[in-house]
């Protein structure tokens, strides 16, 4: 029983260990740099005149 509790907190702390270095990680590659914009850029309409991407294009021409 004592050689299987022991197994099981060596295994959870490598599991912790993995978590924490994929926060790390994923801190540094930057996941969390934008959260609002692709959730946000859906939900926008590219055929709108009111944008100011639009106007420009429609300008050049």
């Amino acid at each position: 029983m004592n050689g299987i509790m022991v197994f099981l907190f060596i295994l959870s702390g490598v599991f912790v260990l993995l978590i924490i270095a994929g926060v790390f990680w994923s801190i540094k590659s930057g996941q969390f740099d934008d959260l609002e914009g692709p959730a946000e850029r859906i939900l926008m309409d590219e055929d709108d005149p009111r944008l100011p991407s639009r106007r420009l294009r429609d300008g050049d021409d």
